[in-house]
């Protein structure tokens, strides 16, 4: 590794249009960690098709994905940019983790069990089983930290004992990684029900604000979050939508949240969102300026990706090797 730096994982799947939620929470934290770390993001389209997707669309969100990437200011140059697909290590060290890795212990997982009361008997096999493949994801690059958010906690925690085990059976292949806790990592709730997070999959479209949602679109929805009657902003737990919305200011512009709050003491809350509105917009704006130049330009973001693919395969490979030589394959 360049200079000891250590080794970051991360990646997003291309299975719906991005939300504000997913750039604040996510993509922004990843453009502080370039410059520290050895950094590998990636676009996850196998993990993509454990629901179902148009395959059109799914190339078309792949591309998308890729530029948003790069316009929201990921340097290629810096880190290794590539598609999940394009490593096939991934599959293939997916599949020799999954015969060491338990039923019961998949079956425990939170995700699986809420996916799996919708869907009963027809769930796919592909979400049960989709823990053991981010396992593989993580474990291959030798990753030491993996940025995550409270509620991915739990994939974590199967991903560090399922490379525990691989080791305590086959000695040491993998190095275990922490989790790494963004200091400004924000969780952004839904606009219309801020006891659930931002998603694209809830059928209200005031409740998420997409990253390609136009200005005029992205202050409508602004100005329909729920709110309540105090007419005070405070950031507490009795004012969620309020708590929310100052959530999004602070993450934008780095005020905190004393500040905010002396800002628009007595106020109320129509120059307050409007003002949120506005930080949205101009965070947003140029980046959906890059993202339609970078859609436009599909030689470019082949370079990118190839780049990154030639890459990742050198690094996964060299992994995927030692593990193939413990189990007792024979090398090819």
């Amino acid at each position: 590794m360049e200079g000891n730096k250590k080794v970051i994982f991360s990646g997003i799947k291309p299975s719906g249009d991005l939300t504000l939620g997913n750039y604040l929470g996510a993509i922004k934290n990843w453009v502080k960690l370039q410059e520290e770390y050895e950094c590998y993001f990636c676009v996850m389209d196998l993990h993509a098709i454990t629901v179902k997707q148009e395959p059109k669309d799914l190339r078309r969100r792949s591309l998308e994905l890729l530029a948003i990437y790069l316009a929201s200011g990921i340097d290629p140059e810096k880190n290794t940019i590539f598609i999940q697909s394009h490593v096939p290590a991934h599959s293939e060290a997916g599949w020799m983790l999954t015969c060491s890795t338990y039923m019961g212990e998949l079956s425990r997982m939170t995700q699986y069990k809420d996916k799996s009361k919708n869907s009963g008997e027809s769930i796919s096999a592909g979400l049960f089983n989709y823990p053991v493949l981010m396992a593989a994801d993580i474990l291959l690059y030798q990753t030491d930290l993996v940025p995550v958010g409270k509620d991915q906690l739990q994939h974590l925690e199967i991903a560090r004992d399922i490379g525990e085990r691989f080791n305590r059976i086959y000695s040491d292949t993998f190095v275990i990684p922490e989790a790494y806790v963004p200091k400004s990592g924000a969780k952004i709730m839904d606009m219309q029900d801020p006891t659930k997070k931002m998603s694209k999959s809830e059928e209200n479209i005031n409740g998420y604000i997409l990253i390609m949602d136009p200005p005029e679109v992205i202050r409508k929805k602004v100005n329909r979050a729920v709110t309540d009657s105090l007419g005070e902003v405070k950031y507490n737990e009795e004012q969620l939508g309020v708590k929310n919305l100052m959530t999004i200011l602070m993450t934008i512009t780095g005020m905190s949240i004393k500040e905010i709050e002396e800002k628009y003491e007595g106020l109320g809350y129509a120059q307050f969102k409007n003002d949120v509105a506005e930080a949205i917009v101009s965070e947003l704006e140029p980046i959906q300026v890059k993202i339609k130049g970078y859609t436009g330009n599909k030689a470019y973001l082949e370079e990118i990706y190839k780049k990154g693919s030639e890459k990742a395969n050198y690094v996964a490979n060299k992994t995927l090797r030692k593990m193939q030589k413990k189990i007792g394959f024979i090398p090819r």
